[in-house]
C-alpha cells in the first residue's frame, strides 16, 4: 500500500482510510500499524559524507537482510519467533522504549505467545498477532500507556504495539511492518525491529502460528 504524491485532498482521504484500517482490538475498534524510514548513508571517503554518517548512523544501520533499521543497540535483548513459516529474530528496544519492551518481554517469558496465531495480514503493510482469542478483539490483562520515541520509526521490519482507539490500551497485540509506513509514526509505539529472517516474516499470512516465542 503506497501513498501517492498527488493533490492534497487525496492525501487527506488516504490518511483517513489508513488510520481506519489500522486499528485492532476490543469491541471491534481498529488497531495500530507501523511506519518507517528508508534512510541510508554512503561509504564515501569524503569528510562531509563521513560526518553525515556519524550523525545519522542510529537511523541507518541495516539488519541481516539489508533493510534499514530505526535503531540498534547490541546490548538489547533478542527475541526468537518460531512460526509455521520459519524462524525470525527481533531486537527489542528496552533501552529506548522501556514501557513497551518490558511489557512485551514479560509476556514472552510467561510463554503467553506460544501457539497464538497471526490474525491479521495486509499485503505490503503489516502482519499482526498476539491475540489469544485469534480474532483481534482480545489481549492480555494489563494495558500500557502509549510510548512514542521520535528516534524509533516505522521502517520495514519494525515491531509496534497494536491498540484500540484509546491510545493507552495496548496489551499483547503487536505487528511487524512489511514495508516503510511512516504515516503511522507518532501514533503507535515502535519497540523493536527484525534482525534476522525478514524473508520469513514476508511469508506469514493470517492463520499462521507462533509455535514458540523466547528471549535469546
Amino acid at each position: 500500500m503506497k501513498i501517492g504524491v498527488t493533490s492534497e485532498p487525496i492525501l487527506i482521504i488516504t490518511a483517513i482510510l489508513l488510520a481506519t484500517v489500522l486499528f485492532s482490538g476490543c469491541a471491534g475498534k481498529p488497531a495500530n500499524w507501523p511506519n518507517s524510514t528508508t534512510a541510508s548513508y554512503s561509504n564515501s571517503s569524503s569528510s562531509q559524507q563521513q560526518n553525515q554518517t556519524k550523525q545519522t548512523q542510529s537511523a541507518t544501520q541495516s539488519n541481516s537482510s539489508g533493510e534499514s533499521m530505526a535503531y540498534h543497540n547490541a546490548s538489547n535483548p533478542i527475541v526468537t519467533f518460531v512460526t509455521t513459516k520459519g524462524t525470525f529474530k527481533a531486537e527489542i528496544f528496552q533501552d529506548k522504549a522501556p514501557i513497551s519492551a518490558t511489557n512485551f518481554l514479560k509476556l514472552v517469558k510467561s510463554r503467553f505467545y506460544t501457539n497464538i496465531t497471526f490474525h491479521r495480514y495486509v499485503a505490503g503493510f503489516v502482519i499482526q498477532g498476539g491475540d489469544p482469542k485469534g480474532d483481534g478483539s482480545g489481549g492480555s490483562p494489563d494495558t500500557i500507556p502509549l510510548e512514542i520515541v521520535k528516534e524509533l520509526t516505522h521502517v520495514k521490519g519494525s515491531l509496534g504495539m497494536a491498540r484500540t482507539m484509546d491510545p493507552n490500551s495496548a496489551s499483547s497485540q503487536f505487528y511487524v511492518s512489511l514495508a516503510d509506513i511512516h504515516q503511522l509514526d507518532d501514533q503507535y509505539a515502535v519497540f523493536g525491529q527484525v534482525l534476522e529472517g525478514m524473508d520469513v516474516v514476508l511469508k506469514l499470512r493470517q492463520g499462521d502460528m507462533m509455535t514458540s516465542v523466547t528471549v535469546g
